[in-house]
């Protein structure tokens, strides 16, 4: 699996030109079009969202790589613009289950997105923190005090407002966070510590394309 930008027709032609990099470790090669994924059904934030994701193959090492949108974390079934605004609520002060009922979710649903991003929070901040350094961006750390989540938000947040700030433009904080962790925001162990954005995660067509 491979984030990419939310712009399906950019990254078409990024991916029909040879502009997308192969994301195995040590790998030089590029992607290609090699068909398409099944497709998947997701919960948007006013209805089902309909998936179905390109699937690529590398020319050098001719592995193959499903590319999601920056819309969607791994092994999710709820779009990242619903889970970061359960996140920006908790981070708030609210309770899970008036997140939960504001959203539309299950309890256990929001239940279990916050105790996952407490878990891996240290590991969000420190590869968010790596990838802000690469990018050249600056922002304020935050404080030691901070709840997890409300450390994960205001980082997605600062991050966000300071590329903006490089690279002009807009772009959604949390599609941001989902490029720059790889769609691992919410997994198991969080996202993996690497230098820079993640190989072919095509975080200028997610950037021009405004999502």
């Amino acid at each position: 699996m491979m984030t990419v930008g939310v712009d399906r027709a950019a990254v078409e032609t990024a991916l029909l030109a040879g502009e997308l990099g192969c994301p195995a470790l040590g790998c030089p090669g590029q992607l290609g079009p090699w068909g398409w994924a099944r497709e998947r059904a997701l919960r948007g934030e006013t209805g089902q969202v309909r998936l179905r994701p390109r699937r690529s193959r590398c020319g050098g090492c001719q592995r193959t790589h499903v590319l999601l949108p920056a819309s969607v974390l791994l092994r999710r079934a709820d779009v990242v613009t619903v889970i970061g605004a359960a996140l920006l609520a908790k981070a708030g002060g609210t309770g899970h289950r008036k997140i939960a009922a504001a959203l539309g979710r299950p309890d256990a649903t929001v239940r279990g997105w916050l105790r996952r991003i407490v878990a891996v929070a240290d590991a969000v901040l420190a590869a968010l923190g790596v990838l802000a350094a690469e990018l050249g961006v600056e922002f304020i750390a935050p404080a030691p005090t901070t709840t997890p989540v409300a450390a994960v938000v205001e980082m997605v947040g600062a991050l966000a407002r300071a590329a903006a700030r490089v690279l002009g433009g807009s772009c959604s904080p949390w599609r941001l966070a989902t490029v720059l962790c790889g769609g691992r925001l919410l997994s198991p162990h969080g996202p993996d510590l690497v230098r820079g954005p993640p190989a072919g995660s095509n975080t200028s067509c997610l950037w021009a394309g405004g999502g």
